[in-house]
């Protein structure tokens, strides 16, 4: 199961395109295509899949959207998903993205992007999972460059080295992502047979409450959160994931949306070399017009607070 990530807010059409183009090169042959499954940009990897199915003469192509209650209310799945799972809460959705994955590619997207790279690496940095194999690649036209260098840089910040150490950035290569996927697919089943785990979900996999219990992105809760070095790497992921979480209903949920409108925005506070760091890739977010679909203006749904 070879699972794309996008976000939904898009700037151009260019990552849409390269979202269409890359799965014909990439290993989509006899794979299955796990994605968001949302409209726009969330499409793209499904529609080119399906013409690379369609080269291969492959007419059984399985395209799995899994989605949740507040997705489904903001935009439906796109046509071209065939089987959808519509999950509890963020966090369960997230959680499946995980088990059901041999391989993760990331395409350039917003905060939502952030919010399900964060979990993921928050998952990977438990120590129990040390011995895990999930290839992750990055990846996207030369117009992501800064996108992901801001993203990468902002994890090796506050995460480390070890964090940047479980995905890497591929930028305008197709066939290379490709070929690096491949060999982690292959890597993923030879661990698999080794440790006698299933090939078709990951129950080996150790994903501790913090990732699995519903976060409320309410004012109360955003303002609470624990924005530390003095927590363990896998605990700020955590709750960096919950702040970007936050930063998406207040963005395009309804119920964030009404919250934001009725109190003001979230403010958001902790360490402060952290919380600067926020605030930059929270501006890049902006300034590259990731936090909002085209043609609208950006009112930030958050307040930074240094300190």
């Amino acid at each position: 199961m070879l699972t794309q990530v996008y976000s939904r807010g898009v700037r151009k059409v260019t990552p849409y395109i390269s979202t269409d183009s890359h799965p014909p090169t990439a290993p989509c042959q006899q794979k299955k295509i796990l994605i968001s499954c949302g409209p726009g940009a969330m499409k793209g990897p499904m529609k080119g899949a399906t013409i690379g199915h369609a080269k291969q003469r492959n007419k059984a192509g399985r395209y799995l959207g899994l989605t949740e209650p507040s997705i489904i209310a903001a935009e439906p799945p796109n046509a071209i998903v065939n089987e959808l799972v519509i999950m509890p809460d963020i966090e369960k959705r997230l959680e499946a993205f995980v088990r059901m994955s041999h391989g993760i590619i990331i395409f350039p997207g917003g905060a939502g992007t952030a919010e399900e790279l964060l979990y993921i690496l928050g998952i990977l940095l438990n120590d129990n999972n040390a011995n895990q194999v999930l290839p992750i690649i990055l990846t996207g036209p030369s117009t992501a460059t800064d996108y992901f260098s801001e993203i990468d840089a902002f994890i090796g910040a506050t995460l480390g080295d070890s964090a940047q150490q479980l995905y890497k950035i591929i930028i305008d290569d197709a066939e290379k992502v490709a070929q690096v996927m491949s060999k982690g697919l292959t890597q993923v089943l030879d661990y698999r047979k080794q440790t006698g785990d299933a090939f078709h979900f990951n129950w080996s996999i150790v994903i501790k409450n913090d990732f699995q219990q519903p976060f409320e992105p309410n004012h109360k809760n955003m303002s609470r959160l624990t924005i530390s070095y003095d927590l363990t790497t896998a605990e700020l992921a955590a709750n960096l994931r919950r702040v970007f979480s936050g930063i998406v209903a207040g963005n395009v949920k309804s119920n964030g949306i009404k919250s934001i409108r009725e109190f003001g925005p979230f403010k958001l506070s902790g360490d402060k070399k952290i919380m600067h760091l926020m605030d930059n890739l929270l501006a890049s977010f902006v300034s590259q017009q990731r936090m909002k679909l085209p043609g609208s203006e950006y009112i930030p749904c958050y307040t930074v607070i240094e300190g």
